[in-house]
């Protein structure tokens, strides 16, 4: 088999076939009212077929929403989090499971159906391909399968993958108070995609990404069996810990290896205009970021401030920090390797880890730890993102370049977050993740708007900066990060995916990954049930 899988792989690099799905649908009066009774019919057999499928005694009722359910439309419009999308395709069906019977169920009635399936955690996938779709589909909505069991003793953590990072890591810290966990800042975040996207955060220099500390995980495959980490084998396992678990299935539920924090910790801000020398200390940092002890992590923002209404927008840089320790072994540290920012005790404030998890959401430490808990946040605004990763530090020029640019939009952030330490020990292979010791650090660009008719505009922007910035980032691949999804990179035509094709956009993302990636998919859903517009391809075995 694998022998057939090598060989498909050659062929296809070889053709570099691309077939293109372009339907076109027309509906007349008649066959709106046939269409009306089809839906009907076609309602009441999937939903036969779900229960068929489980045990007697399991629930059915508040399961399945059809698009005339009265709960439809609050639940799907839960977890949108980017309203580009809000009036884009809907699933024909929400499924809300409790439990992996109804997971097992819906994956079943979905083939059965001819149905995609579209998995959805907490709704934060950039281009909506958790909950948006242009073929036939059902959302699985996992915001059901939540709970957090967390073993202090053995320092571990199962957590569904319905749960965010900010009920993961609430639930830490109602345990121990110098135990946590190594994701992202944004507490709403779904635990199921970000980790197996890979997830790095504040403590990622000393821990590793998320997807670095995962131990077991279940998930469902396209057969409908329940996989452990020993049934599913390592080959599968390792694809999902950072090559985007749903090319592969529907994991329900990971197991976490916590870390030991320090019951101090420290965080610091300085902010920095481009006419006080922001250009010069972004400079620097670039140099030495990445070379920082494993304990401190310094981001750097970049955005436009208007300090008043009589002077033009400028840009302005902060420099956020968090270090695992003291005020004093911070001062000692950052005021040798970078006594330009001006980091005085007065800048410094100590806490908790929890409380360091609140302080970079931007919520007050002194708020109660139970606003974590609140995943019901809604976005008001339509967003782009894009990704890049330097090797090389970008010269003044490049920094004054793209500071113009910067300039020109208002609410566009930048952010830059430094790498070194752990990432650089552990090996490019490990996990799907590529990028690790060569890289100085990765930017996460981002652009937001109101009005729909802006979409246009900013996106463009937005693909101007990106083609700006082409010389000074990484290239052969240009590395891009999963979780900040991109379909300008590149999208799989349906029903037929090449291996050229995908490869665009999966080299960006996996480097040279992105083949063993595909071997493991054409493996474990060799009949691409699981496919999306970025899903890891099948090879053709004929």
């Amino acid at each position: 088999m694998v022998g057939k899988i090598t060989r498909a792989y050659e062929r296809e690099v070889k053709e570099g076939d691309v077939k293109m799905a372009s339907p076109k649908f027309g509906m007349s009066i008649l066959f709106f009212f046939l269409c009306i009774s089809f839906c009907s019919s076609t309602d009441q057999s999937f939903q036969q077929c779900f229960s068929s499928h489980l045990p007697p005694s399991n629930i059915t009722y508040d399961v399945i929403f059809t698009q005339n359910s009265s709960q439809y439309s609050s639940i799907l419009q839960s977890s949108i989090r980017n309203l580009r999308f809000s009036n884009a395709s809907k699933p024909r069906y929400l499924v809300t499971p409790y439990n992996e019977d109804h997971i097992q169920a819906t994956i079943i009635c979905s083939k059965e159906h001819h149905m995609h399936v579209r998995v959805r955690s907490g709704g934060h996938d950039y281009e909506g391909l958790s909950y948006i779709s242009d073929v036939p589909f059902i959302v699985i909505d996992l915001f059901h399968i939540r709970s957090v069991m967390v073993d202090i003793k053995n320092e571990y953590a199962w957590v569904g993958a319905g749960a965010t990072l900010g009920e993961l890591y609430y639930s830490i810290s109602a345990k121990s108070n110098v135990h946590g966990f190594p994701a992202g800042s944004c507490p709403t975040v779904g635990v199921g995609g970000h980790i197996s996207g890979g997830g790095f955060g504040t403590i990622f220099r000393k821990y590793g990404l998320a997807a670095d500390n995962v131990i077991d995980a279940k998930m469902i495959d396209v057969n409908g069996n329940v996989l452990d980490r020993k049934s599913m084998g390592e080959d599968l396992f390792w694809a999902i810990r950072g090559g985007g678990g749903a090319s592969f299935g529907v994991i329900f539920s990971w197991k976490l290896k916590l870390v030991r924090v320090p019951p101090t910790v420290t965080v610091f801000k300085t902010v920095k205009s481009l006419e006080q020398g922001a250009t010069k200390l972004v400079q620097k940092w670039q140099n030495i970021a990445y070379k920082f002890h494993h304990d401190l992590f310094v981001h750097a923002v970049i955005q436009v401030t208007n300090p008043n209404s009589n002077q033009n927008p400028t840009v302005q840089v902060s420099f956020d920090c968090l270090f695992l320790g003291t005020t004093e072994r911070l001062l000692s540290s950052i005021q040798r390797s970078f006594p330009e920012l001006g980091v005085t005790q007065e800048n410094c404030t100590e806490m908790s880890w929890i409380q360091s998890v609140l302080y970079f959401a931007g919520y007050s430490i002194a708020e109660s730890a139970d606003v974590l808990l609140n995943r019901t946040t809604q976005s008001t605004q339509s967003f782009k993102g894009k990704s890049d990763y330097v090797k090389e530090a970008i010269p003044k020029t490049g920094l004054e370049g793209l500071f113009k640019m910067v300039v020109e939009e208002e609410t566009s952030v930048l952010i830059l977050t430094p790498y070194g330490g752990r990432m650089k020990q552990i090996k490019s292979s490990a996990t799907p993740f590529p990028y690790r010791s060569e890289y100085l650090y990765g930017i996460q660009y981002m652009i937001s708007w109101d009005v729909a008719e802006e979409t246009g505009k900013r996106i463009g922007w937005m693909r101007r900066l990106y083609k700006y910035m082409e010389p000074y980032v990484s290239t052969a691949p240009r590395a891009a990060y999963f979780n900040y999804r991109d379909l300008d990179l590149g999208r799989n035509s349906y029903p037929n995916t090449s291996y050229v094709e995908s490869s665009e956009w999966g080299l960006k993302y996996f480097n040279h990954n992105f083949n063993r990636l595909v071997r493991v998919k054409t493996l474990a859903d060799p009949h691409n049930f699981f496919w999306n517009e970025q899903s890891i391809p099948v090879l053709r075995l004929e």
